[in-house]
């Protein structure tokens, strides 16, 4: 075999048909698990959230009389049997209707768009760090596998992913905005504002990202054609950039993926920390408030962000490798 034919990226999988029925079965397959699953957490949320206690109390004054708790109760639609709430609940579903808020008096939809950017930019900045931190490590401990510098990488690594976000956050807001003071520590503004809860959010997925590529990688730089590359004279930083990298990103890319559902929908003990007015802290915000319709929104919300996600990497796959449907 020639050092070209020896040096090219392992052979791709045919693209599937639009039209094979094997990948619309498929398809079918994943939207009917999807749409389940968020009908099982719309039905779990409906009845949990009323453990949270009786907002009609919260909304009252500690003097209010039974007659006006009774009429507040009627007007919320709280006095009907919790069946019929629950039929209510669903049917406006189906129309797109989330509900009313309690607590902000408007649809508990435009009260989560109103925070969704927020979340959105969060989300964004910690995938950005996450990468720019994960790539280099993952990188560079796949190249010395085996030396003290890929066991001190890695145990940093299992350091970040084993360390709780919440306590991450509090570590830096005394080191950087307390200690040093050169970074807010709450809030959301201009990009200093970012830094901190970006960093915090994401520190996890660093963690997990750098440890699938560098296996990836000590994977692909055993194959055949990698040896030739590097008996051609490329250095190994080389290799993996143009040989390596390329073919070893498929399942980075897949858990890249599932984890932008998991930092949007993840959020909220970071959001909480660092006073962020995203979704996240709107949640811990209607459950204060006891704000059933809310409550039940943000959960279904956060659910169908992981949801959706994860469907379109299971649709992605089944377009990009053909052995997928075969299960």
């Amino acid at each position: 075999m020639s050092a070209d034919l020896a040096a090219r990226p392992m052979r791709r999988l045919p693209r599937v048909p639009i039209g094979d029925r094997t990948l619309w079965s498929f398809v079918g397959r994943r939207i009917g698990n999807a749409v389940l699953v968020l009908f099982c957490v719309a039905t779990v949320s409906f009845f949990l959230v009323r453990l949270a206690g009786d907002p009609v109390r919260q909304m009252l004054p500690p003097d209010a009389t039974a007659g006006q708790e009774r009429a507040l109760r009627a007007a919320l639609g709280l006095n009907r049997p919790l069946a019929s709430q629950y039929v209510s609940y669903m049917t406006g579903l189906l129309h797109l209707d989330l509900g009313q808020s309690l607590f902000f008096h408007r649809p508990a939809f435009d009260v989560i768009a109103e925070r969704l950017p927020a979340t959105v930019q969060l989300a964004v900045g910690a995938l950005v760090v996450a990468l720019v931190g994960a790539i280099p490590a993952g990188i560079v401990s796949a190249l010395r596998r085996g030396t003290a510098t890929d066991t001190s990488v890695m145990a940093v690594v299992l350091v970040g992913q084993s360390t709780p976000a919440f306590w991450f956050g509090i570590l830096l807001i005394l080191v950087f905005s307390v200690n040093l003071q050169v970074l807010p520590a709450s809030g959301m503004g201009d990009l200093s504002h970012l830094v901190l809860p970006a960093v915090t959010l994401g520190l996890y997925s660093m963690a997990m990202i750098a440890r699938l590529l560098r296996s990836s990688l000590v994977d692909v730089l055993g194959e055949d054609y990698i040896r030739t590359a590097r008996a051609k004279g490329l250095s190994g930083l080389q290799v993996v950039m143009s040989h390596g990298l390329r073919n070893a990103s498929l399942p980075v890319i897949t858990v890249v993926g599932l984890e932008i559902g998991s930092l949007l929908g993840g959020a909220i003990l970071t959001e909480q920390v660092f006073s962020w007015p995203g979704v996240g802290r709107l949640t811990i915000e209607a459950i204060t408030y006891r704000d059933y319709p809310l409550m039940q929104a943000s959960v279904l919300f956060l659910a169908s962000v992981f949801v959706v996600v994860n469907l379109v990497v299971d649709l992605s796959y089944a377009v990009l490798d053909p052995r997928v449907r075969l299960s």
